[in-house]
Protein backbone atom coordinates (compact mmCIF):
# COMPACT_ATOMS: atom_id res chain seq x y z
CA UNK A 1 0.00 0.00 0.00
CA UNK A 2 1.36 3.23 -0.79
CA UNK A 3 0.28 7.14 -0.50
CA UNK A 4 0.68 9.34 -3.14
CA UNK A 5 4.28 10.99 -2.97
CA UNK A 6 4.28 14.86 -3.31
CA UNK A 7 8.15 15.02 -5.05
CA UNK A 8 10.08 12.92 -6.66
CA UNK A 9 12.49 13.51 -9.60
CA UNK A 10 11.47 13.16 -13.46
CA UNK A 11 12.90 10.50 -14.75
CA UNK A 12 15.36 10.83 -17.45
CA UNK A 13 18.30 8.52 -19.33
CA UNK A 14 20.97 9.98 -17.09
CA UNK A 15 22.11 8.17 -14.16
CA UNK A 16 21.12 9.14 -10.77
CA UNK A 17 22.65 8.03 -7.30
CA UNK A 18 22.33 9.51 -3.76
CA UNK A 19 22.80 8.22 -0.05
CA UNK A 20 19.30 7.21 1.92
CA UNK A 21 19.52 7.27 5.78
CA UNK A 22 17.05 4.82 7.16
CA UNK A 23 16.24 6.51 10.86
CA UNK A 24 13.93 4.99 13.54
CA UNK A 25 13.67 2.83 17.01
CA UNK A 26 15.84 0.11 17.38
CA UNK A 27 13.99 -2.92 16.39
CA UNK A 28 11.82 -1.22 14.05
CA UNK A 29 13.45 -3.15 11.08
CA UNK A 30 15.70 -1.08 9.21
CA UNK A 31 18.37 -4.16 8.53
CA UNK A 32 15.91 -6.17 7.70
CA UNK A 33 15.04 -3.35 5.32
CA UNK A 34 18.35 -2.98 3.95
CA UNK A 35 18.62 -6.77 3.51
CA UNK A 36 14.89 -6.96 1.25
CA UNK A 37 15.79 -3.57 -1.00
CA UNK A 38 19.07 -5.05 -1.76
CA UNK A 39 18.09 -8.84 -1.97
CA UNK A 40 21.48 -9.73 -0.32
CA UNK A 41 22.49 -10.04 2.94
CA UNK A 42 24.44 -6.96 4.27
CA UNK A 43 23.52 -6.04 7.86
CA UNK A 44 22.66 -8.29 10.96
CA UNK A 45 19.22 -8.94 11.88
CA UNK A 46 19.04 -10.40 15.31
CA UNK A 47 16.11 -10.41 17.86
CA UNK A 48 18.29 -8.03 19.99
CA UNK A 49 17.77 -4.59 19.68
CA UNK A 50 21.34 -2.28 19.01
CA UNK A 51 22.77 -4.68 16.90
CA UNK A 52 23.80 -2.28 14.20
CA UNK A 53 26.46 0.11 15.31
CA UNK A 54 28.33 1.74 12.34
CA UNK A 55 26.92 3.02 8.89
CA UNK A 56 27.23 -0.30 7.12
CA UNK A 57 25.90 0.53 3.46
CA UNK A 58 23.55 -1.28 1.10
CA UNK A 59 24.32 -0.08 -2.66
CA UNK A 60 20.86 -0.61 -4.61
CA UNK A 61 20.53 -0.72 -8.64
CA UNK A 62 17.04 0.35 -9.46
CA UNK A 63 16.89 1.33 -13.41
CA UNK A 64 19.48 4.14 -14.03
CA UNK A 65 19.34 4.89 -10.46
CA UNK A 66 21.93 3.82 -7.82
CA UNK A 67 20.59 3.38 -4.28
CA UNK A 68 23.33 4.08 -1.16
CA UNK A 69 21.50 3.19 2.22
CA UNK A 70 22.75 4.04 5.33
CA UNK A 71 21.78 1.51 8.01
CA UNK A 72 21.82 4.03 10.78
CA UNK A 73 22.38 2.11 14.76
CA UNK A 74 18.59 2.30 16.14
CA UNK A 75 17.57 5.89 18.28
CA UNK A 76 17.10 5.21 21.85
CA UNK A 77 17.63 7.24 24.96
CA UNK A 78 21.65 7.00 25.45
CA UNK A 79 22.72 5.78 28.80
CA UNK A 80 26.29 5.06 28.49
CA UNK A 81 29.39 5.80 26.50
CA UNK A 82 29.11 3.42 23.67
CA UNK A 83 24.99 4.13 23.15
CA UNK A 84 25.80 7.69 22.92
CA UNK A 85 28.06 7.23 19.92
CA UNK A 86 25.43 5.28 18.61
CA UNK A 87 22.49 7.57 18.81
CA UNK A 88 25.17 10.60 17.98
CA UNK A 89 26.72 8.10 14.16
CA UNK A 90 22.46 7.94 13.57
CA UNK A 91 21.70 11.50 13.50
CA UNK A 92 25.00 12.54 11.49
CA UNK A 93 24.04 9.31 8.73
CA UNK A 94 20.43 11.60 8.70
CA UNK A 95 21.66 14.98 8.43
CA UNK A 96 24.51 13.87 5.37
CA UNK A 97 22.08 11.80 3.21
CA UNK A 98 20.60 12.95 0.50
CA UNK A 99 17.03 11.27 1.14
CA UNK A 100 15.94 10.08 4.95
CA UNK A 101 13.47 7.30 5.80
CA UNK A 102 11.58 7.11 8.92
CA UNK A 103 10.61 3.76 9.87
CA UNK A 104 7.71 3.30 12.25
CA UNK A 105 7.01 -0.21 13.83
CA UNK A 106 2.76 -0.55 12.84
CA UNK A 107 2.69 -2.30 15.76
CA UNK A 108 3.73 0.09 18.40
CA UNK A 109 2.75 3.15 16.55
CA UNK A 110 3.85 6.58 17.75
CA UNK A 111 4.92 5.62 20.76
CA UNK A 112 7.44 7.93 23.24
CA UNK A 113 10.61 6.81 21.23
CA UNK A 114 8.96 7.38 17.69
CA UNK A 115 7.33 11.25 18.88
CA UNK A 116 11.19 12.15 20.19
CA UNK A 117 12.29 10.81 16.67
CA UNK A 118 10.03 12.40 14.84
CA UNK A 119 10.50 16.16 16.33
CA UNK A 120 13.89 16.05 15.73
CA UNK A 121 13.96 14.28 12.27
CA UNK A 122 12.21 17.94 11.49
CA UNK A 123 15.14 19.86 11.85
CA UNK A 124 16.83 17.49 9.16
CA UNK A 125 16.51 19.74 5.89
CA UNK A 126 16.02 16.61 3.29
CA UNK A 127 13.06 15.24 2.13
CA UNK A 128 11.69 13.11 4.03
CA UNK A 129 9.59 9.32 3.19
CA UNK A 130 7.39 7.53 6.15
CA UNK A 131 8.26 3.81 6.20
CA UNK A 132 5.40 2.34 8.36
CA UNK A 133 6.77 -1.53 8.62
CA UNK A 134 5.35 -4.83 9.94
CA UNK A 135 2.07 -3.86 8.63
CA UNK A 136 1.12 -7.64 8.31
CA UNK A 137 0.60 -7.29 12.25
CA UNK A 138 -2.08 -4.78 12.61
CA UNK A 139 -5.82 -4.28 10.75
CA UNK A 140 -5.76 -1.68 7.97
CA UNK A 141 -7.55 0.82 10.01
CA UNK A 142 -5.18 1.36 12.58
CA UNK A 143 -2.47 1.64 9.83
CA UNK A 144 -4.14 4.21 7.80
CA UNK A 145 -4.45 5.74 11.74
CA UNK A 146 -0.92 5.79 12.00
CA UNK A 147 -0.14 7.29 8.63
CA UNK A 148 -2.10 10.61 9.40
CA UNK A 149 -0.65 10.88 12.92
CA UNK A 150 2.42 11.13 11.43
CA UNK A 151 1.85 13.20 8.75
CA UNK A 152 0.02 15.09 11.02
CA UNK A 153 3.20 15.21 12.96
CA UNK A 154 5.73 16.24 10.38
CA UNK A 155 5.63 16.67 6.60
CA UNK A 156 6.38 13.71 4.10
CA UNK A 157 7.43 13.74 0.46
CA UNK A 158 5.48 9.87 0.40
CA UNK A 159 4.36 6.90 2.99
CA UNK A 160 4.58 3.82 2.27
CA UNK A 161 3.59 0.73 3.88
CA UNK A 162 5.37 -2.67 4.06
CA UNK A 163 6.61 -5.63 5.60
CA UNK A 164 10.38 -5.72 5.53
CA UNK A 165 10.35 -9.32 6.20
CA UNK A 166 7.79 -10.49 3.57
CA UNK A 167 8.51 -8.24 0.93
CA UNK A 168 5.04 -6.60 0.82
CA UNK A 169 5.66 -2.96 -0.64
CA UNK A 170 9.65 -3.28 -0.65
CA UNK A 171 9.24 -2.85 -4.81
CA UNK A 172 7.74 0.23 -4.77
CA UNK A 173 9.55 2.01 -2.12
CA UNK A 174 12.72 0.99 -4.06
CA UNK A 175 11.35 2.17 -7.03
CA UNK A 176 10.43 5.77 -5.58
CA UNK A 177 14.05 6.34 -3.73
CA UNK A 178 15.61 5.64 -7.17
CA UNK A 179 13.37 8.49 -8.99
CA UNK A 180 14.04 10.49 -6.07
CA UNK A 181 17.95 10.86 -5.33
CA UNK A 182 19.70 13.18 -7.56
CA UNK A 183 20.98 13.15 -10.89
CA UNK A 184 24.78 12.65 -10.65
CA UNK A 185 27.34 9.56 -11.46
CA UNK A 186 27.40 6.27 -9.54
CA UNK A 187 29.67 6.18 -6.38
CA UNK A 188 30.21 2.46 -6.56
CA UNK A 189 30.85 -0.40 -9.14
CA UNK A 190 27.36 -1.46 -10.76
CA UNK A 191 28.47 -4.94 -9.15
CA UNK A 192 29.30 -4.06 -5.47
CA UNK A 193 25.89 -4.18 -3.06
CA UNK A 194 28.14 -3.26 0.39
CA UNK A 195 31.19 -0.86 1.25
CA UNK A 196 31.17 -2.97 4.46
CA UNK A 197 34.60 -4.88 3.76
CA UNK A 198 34.39 -8.85 3.72
CA UNK A 199 36.68 -8.79 7.05
CA UNK A 200 34.14 -6.62 8.71
CA UNK A 201 30.70 -8.54 7.68
CA UNK A 202 31.75 -11.61 8.12
CA UNK A 203 32.44 -10.18 11.78
CA UNK A 204 29.17 -9.13 11.72
CA UNK A 205 27.82 -12.15 10.63
CA UNK A 206 29.36 -13.92 13.88
CA UNK A 207 28.46 -11.11 16.12
CA UNK A 208 24.54 -11.73 14.86
CA UNK A 209 24.89 -15.70 15.38
CA UNK A 210 25.64 -15.00 18.93
CA UNK A 211 23.22 -12.92 19.73
CA UNK A 212 20.71 -15.22 17.79
CA UNK A 213 22.21 -18.14 19.99
CA UNK A 214 22.69 -16.24 23.14
CA UNK A 215 20.63 -13.48 23.30
CA UNK A 216 19.35 -14.16 26.95
CA UNK A 217 22.53 -15.17 28.26
CA UNK A 218 24.88 -12.75 27.05
CA UNK A 219 24.55 -9.10 26.86
CA UNK A 220 25.98 -6.13 24.70
CA UNK A 221 29.06 -6.27 26.23
CA UNK A 222 30.75 -8.38 23.61
CA UNK A 223 32.11 -7.60 19.62
CA UNK A 224 33.84 -9.65 17.13
CA UNK A 225 37.22 -8.63 15.59
CA UNK A 226 38.63 -10.22 12.18
CA UNK A 227 41.81 -11.20 12.98
CA UNK A 228 42.92 -12.68 8.99
CA UNK A 229 41.53 -13.54 6.27
CA UNK A 230 44.02 -15.78 3.53
CA UNK A 231 42.67 -16.96 0.32
CA UNK A 232 44.65 -20.28 -0.86
CA UNK A 233 45.53 -21.53 -3.90
CA UNK A 234 42.01 -23.89 -4.04
CA UNK A 235 40.09 -20.85 -3.55
CA UNK A 236 38.97 -21.22 -0.33
CA UNK A 237 39.37 -18.91 2.75
CA UNK A 238 40.77 -18.93 6.12
CA UNK A 239 39.23 -16.76 8.54
CA UNK A 240 40.24 -16.32 12.46
CA UNK A 241 38.02 -14.70 14.30
CA UNK A 242 38.28 -12.63 18.12
CA UNK A 243 35.22 -12.55 20.16
CA UNK A 244 36.06 -10.25 23.05
CA UNK A 245 33.47 -10.26 26.27
CA UNK A 246 34.17 -8.17 29.03
CA UNK A 247 34.08 -10.56 31.62
CA UNK A 248 35.48 -14.34 32.55
CA UNK A 249 31.71 -15.58 33.26
CA UNK A 250 30.73 -14.17 29.31
CA UNK A 251 33.65 -16.07 28.11
CA UNK A 252 32.42 -19.58 29.59
CA UNK A 253 29.20 -18.50 28.38
CA UNK A 254 30.27 -18.19 25.11
CA UNK A 255 32.49 -21.39 24.82
CA UNK A 256 29.56 -23.59 26.33
CA UNK A 257 29.87 -26.86 27.58
CA UNK A 258 32.83 -28.87 26.37
CA UNK A 259 33.47 -25.92 23.46
CA UNK A 260 28.95 -26.39 22.36
CA UNK A 261 28.61 -23.30 21.93
CA UNK A 262 31.52 -21.93 20.31
CA UNK A 263 30.98 -24.65 17.53
CA UNK A 264 27.63 -24.38 17.20
CA UNK A 265 28.05 -20.39 16.53
CA UNK A 266 31.29 -21.19 14.13
CA UNK A 267 29.15 -23.67 11.99
CA UNK A 268 26.49 -21.41 11.29
CA UNK A 269 28.49 -18.48 10.59
CA UNK A 270 30.71 -20.55 8.29
CA UNK A 271 28.00 -21.73 6.27
CA UNK A 272 26.92 -17.87 5.89
CA UNK A 273 30.33 -16.29 4.98
CA UNK A 274 30.81 -18.82 2.72
CA UNK A 275 27.35 -17.87 1.04
CA UNK A 276 28.34 -14.38 0.63
CA UNK A 277 32.12 -14.91 -0.26
CA UNK A 278 31.16 -17.64 -3.07
CA UNK A 279 33.87 -20.14 -1.76
CA UNK A 280 34.62 -22.46 0.86
CA UNK A 281 35.42 -21.06 4.58
CA UNK A 282 37.58 -22.38 6.93
CA UNK A 283 36.73 -20.51 10.65
CA UNK A 284 38.35 -20.44 13.76
CA UNK A 285 37.18 -18.37 16.49
CA UNK A 286 38.54 -17.37 20.14
CA UNK A 287 37.07 -15.71 22.63
CA UNK A 288 38.94 -13.62 25.04
CA UNK A 289 38.31 -11.90 27.94
CA UNK A 290 39.08 -7.31 27.24
CA UNK A 291 38.10 -5.77 30.52
CA UNK A 292 36.02 -2.68 29.54
CA UNK A 293 36.55 -2.51 25.97
CA UNK A 294 33.42 -0.42 25.84
CA UNK A 295 35.92 2.38 27.10
CA UNK A 296 38.89 2.23 24.70
CA UNK A 297 38.80 4.32 21.80
CA UNK A 298 40.70 2.01 19.43
CA UNK A 299 37.67 0.17 19.64
CA UNK A 300 34.90 2.79 18.37
CA UNK A 301 37.41 3.90 15.84
CA UNK A 302 37.38 -0.03 14.27
CA UNK A 303 33.71 -0.22 14.43
CA UNK A 304 33.13 3.56 12.74
CA UNK A 305 32.02 5.35 15.68
CA UNK A 306 33.30 8.37 16.98
CA UNK A 307 34.91 7.99 20.31
CA UNK A 308 32.74 10.26 22.97
CA UNK A 309 34.69 12.48 25.39
CA UNK A 310 31.95 12.58 28.13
Amino acid sequence: MMAEVSASAPSTSATRCGFVALIGAPNVGKSTLVNALVGSKVTIVSRKVQTTRALIRGIVIEDNAQIILVDTPGIFSPKRRLDRAMVSTAWSGAYDADLVCVLLDAKAGVDEEADAILGKVASVDHEKILVINKIDLVPREKLLALAKTANDRLRFAGTFMISALSGDGVDDLRHTLAEMVPAGPFHYPEDQMSDAPMRHLAAEITREKIFRQLHQELPYQSTVETDSWTESKDKSIRIEQTIFVERESQRKIVLGKNGSTIKSIGAESRKEIAEIAGAPVHLFLFVKVRENWADDPDRYREMGLEFPKE
